[in-house]
């Protein structure tokens, strides 16, 4: 009970404090006319959130194997706070804008890795597949709720009070955690040191060959993700544009939300079935489907909007289902005594190709078109299948490598 009540609980904070995560790529069409944004400058504000946490992760993630987690994590809590309501208040255009999320991105760096390293340093090793499996889980469900919060918000209050919203939900989370993460003493090895040297040494990590394998995997996996997530809700809203919708059907915020929802439960299913008949079986599996939707679903903007929404719904339950399954392979593949590590040179990895794909998605708008036509869409979106098409071919590879 003690278990399951600790990782209901860092669920439900990962959650909350993901409320401003997607809530300007939920907003972009709105941004772009406000600030007068090209479609590569709102690729870089969605992008820089994750180029933030890029930056942050390594040393706040591997500072894991040195120092309690939950300090890392309260510190990060502060820093979601004074974000977000810095973009409320400050935000003003292209520059500004840049700003602000990029220090978003460095508190979800301190939060969502440094958060999952406390609650595995306070759990039984029998529970930990099944913990990372929700709790990565939570991390799609966090995304889905911020689409769907946003959206809402901002029809009922206006922009600037999503983002006060946001840095509310950081401040319940610092109070959470601070209630159920005790205080635990971390046990030096002999001769151990926390240089900065030291803890960014990721040569071991890297000469870990499962952990490896996965490591790639998981930066193709969050390549696609993020390009879908940080584009999709002006996707529906140009397929919107095309034939008559009603606006009493899903709005594309909330479609996404729904979508999100889906995703998480995907997660937790492809991770169970992970377990039963072989982690990169599935993955491998869950990556040739969303590749095969990837590379079709912008060519199919123009057909009725009902069915473009179960695709999009499909596509999101495949570029996230494997997302539980490659964590838990780099989790059990990890060292023990560099597990903060690893995990640091996952989320490194994974979120600098997180940061890239936006602004590469918007780039290929732009040079066909500026998604004004179904071919732009359809180049766009095939950018984001190829990295699953990448990622099966990498995952195959490594089947014939020892």
């Amino acid at each position: 009970m003690r278990a399951f009540a600790l990782v209901t609980a860092m669920c439900t904070a990962q959650v909350l404090g993901m409320l401003g995560v997607f809530a300007f790529p939920a907003l972009l069409p709105y941004f772009i006319d406000l600030w007068d944004l090209s479609n590569s400058q709102a690729g870089w504000i969605s992008g820089i959130y994750f180029a933030g946490y890029s930056i942050a992760v390594p040393v706040l993630t591997s500072l894991t194997d040195h120092v309690d987690a939950r300090k890392i994590y309260l510190i990060s809590c502060l820093i979601g706070i004074i974000a977000n309501l810095g973009f409320a208040v400050f935000s003003q255009g292209f520059w500004s804008a840049l700003i602000f999320r990029s220090l978003c991105g460095i508190g979800l760096a301190g939060t969502f890795i440094p958060g999952l390293k406390a609650l595995l340093d306070r759990l039984e090793i029998r529970f930990l597949p099944r913990a990372v499996s929700f709790y990565t889980a939570c991390f799609g469900l966090g995304m889905s709720i911020s689409f769907y919060y946003a959206g809402v918000m901002f029809n009922w209050f206006g922009w600037e009070i999503v983002f006060f919203g946001a840095a509310a939900g950081c401040g319940l989370v610092l109070l959470l955690s601070m209630i159920v993460l005790d205080p635990m003493p971390m046990e030096k090895s002999e001769g151990s040191s926390t240089g900065i040297l030291d803890v960014l040494d990721f040569r071991p990590v890297w000469q870990n060959y499962p952990a490896r394998t996965y490591i790639i995997a998981y930066m193709c996996h969050m390549w696609e993700m993020f390009a879908a997530r940080s584009w999709m809700v002006a996707f529906l809203t140009f397929a919107m544009t095309l034939q008559p919708v009603s606006t009493t059907f899903m709005v594309p915020t909330t479609i996404m939300a729904v979508a999100g929802v889906f995703g998480m439960a995907a997660s937790i299913l492809f991770g169970e079935l992970a377990v039963k008949f072989g982690r990169r079986r599935i993955v491998s599996m869950v990556m040739a489907i969303s590749c095969l939707l990837g590379l079709s679903i912008g060519f199919l903007s123009a057909i009725p909007y009902p069915v473009l929404v179960c695709l999009c719904i499909s596509y999101t339950i495949f570029f996230q289902g494997d997302s539980a399954a490659i964590h838990a392979g780099v989790i059990t593949a990890a060292a023990p005594d560099r597990r903060g590590a690893t995990m640091a040179l996952q989320s490194l990895a994974g979120f600098a190709a997180a940061s890239l794909a936006p602004v590469a998605a918007g780039v290929v708008l732009d040079i066909t078109g500026g998604g004004s036509n179904v071919i732009s869409w359809g180049f766009t979106f095939g950018v984001m299948g190829a990295a699953a098409l990448l990622g099966l071919v990498l995952l195959f590879k490594a089947q014939k490598t020892p």
